[in-house]
């Protein structure tokens, strides 16, 4: 099992007391600290408006640590495909994994908040068609062996190619699954797929259940499955007021981040988004005291060596980390991930085993 850095950029706190260019920059540091560190992977969320993150350009903050980096792979989490002209993202992350010798993930997805959709003048509405058309776009422009084109409802291009073609062949493709109509895109193109393990068990039962649909999704559409992976929450803690810190965070980002960005008004709502309804209701009736390995690795490092055992066991291939959740200090986000590292990956074969330092 592989493990990555992920962050969603989350700075929307009262009196958080960073702005949010400072943690942009800590995020940045943070990345280049898990390369350091032997993790496979970087995922950089992407975020507009301070809506729920603050980091809008994932794919360029990524290109500014491509020199100060040997292995981490980069990635976003995810490209929000709908606000934005597919033909411009197949662009973007062409140059990065050519400029970083083949080292892009590629992860798409539609979001979830509406505040991000209308400055743009996207249409939340029709985010999944969009979404759809968009990842054709994308395979197109990426995949095919001379000039191509494209008309479809969003998008009509005319005979083109694009320049510069990424280095790999292909760049791994990953669909981000919050409900069965995105697994029906993985299955519809062929991709890898990540899962959120608080969605996937509302959704499925749980993260095994969500790999096996997964694969039966795919089996059914004729393709062969790709990797599976997931996110986690995480907080190492070895003693009741760790614990207690850990819990606290997530709950901040439940209620200051995630509440407002997943507030659906009746009537707005695309009708494949429905589930978010069921999820408010959720995290309405959620407290600390009830958080569990749904939501976030939390506790000892044996303890987390045992959720992520039978994590691996479910199927999932790699797991990113959002370390630095709740507007934890930059400083103990560091040790955080050091201790990961250093007291749970080694007990994973991966490639941080031959990538960790001395």
């Amino acid at each position: 099992m592989e493990f990555g850095y992920f962050t969603l950029s989350d700075n929307h706190y009262p009196a958080v007391g960073r702005s949010a260019e400072q943690f942009i920059l800590e995020i940045r540091d943070q990345a280049i600290y898990a390369d350091e560190l032997g993790m496979h992977s970087a995922w950089i969320g992407e975020h507009h408006f301070d809506s729920l993150g603050v980091n809008s350009c994932p794919h360029m903050l990524l290109a500014s640590i491509v020199p100060l980096t040997k292995h981490i792979r980069f990635a976003p989490a995810v490209a929000v495909l709908p606000l934005h002209h597919p033909l411009r993202v197949a662009e973007e992350w062409a140059t990065l994994d050519l400029i970083s010798g083949g080292r892009v993930d590629f992860a798409a997805g539609r979001g979830y908040d509406r505040r991000e959709y209308v400055p743009f003048g996207a249409e939340y509405m029709h985010s999944l068609e969009l979404l759809d058309e968009g990842c054709e776009v994308i395979l197109k422009a990426w995949n095919s062996p001379g000039p191509w084109s494209h008309k479809g409802r969003f998008f009509d291009i005319p005979e083109m190619t694009l320049t510069p073609r990424p280095v790999q062949k292909p760049v791994p493709f990953y669909m981000a699954c919050f409900s069965q109509s995105s697994m029906d895109l993985a299955a519809k193109h062929g991709t890898n797929i990540i899962f959120a393990p608080f969605a996937a068990s509302m959704t499925y039962g749980g993260l095994a259940e969500a790999v096996a649909a997964y694969r039966a999704t795919c089996a059914k559409a004729g393709v062969k499955p790709g990797r599976a992976m997931c996110s986690y929450f995480i907080h190492i803690a070895e003693t009741p007021a760790e614990d207690d810190y850990g819990r606290e965070g997530l709950m901040r980002y439940f209620e200051h981040a995630v509440k407002p960005a997943f507030v659906q008004e009746p009537g707005k709502t695309p009708p494949t988004m429905q589930y978010f309804h069921k999820i408010n209701e959720i995290l309405a009736g959620m407290r600390k005291e009830t958080l569990s390995d749904k939501s976030i690795l939390l506790g000892t490092p044996a303890q987390i060596i045992d959720t992520l055992k039978r994590v691996e066991a479910a199927g999932i291939e790699e797991v990113i980390l959002y370390f630095n959740v709740g507007a934890k200090p930059h400083n103990m986000v560091l040790q955080q991930m050091e201790k990961f590292m250093s007291s749970v990956a080694l007990a994973f074969n991966g490639k941080h085993l031959q990538r960790r330092p001395a």
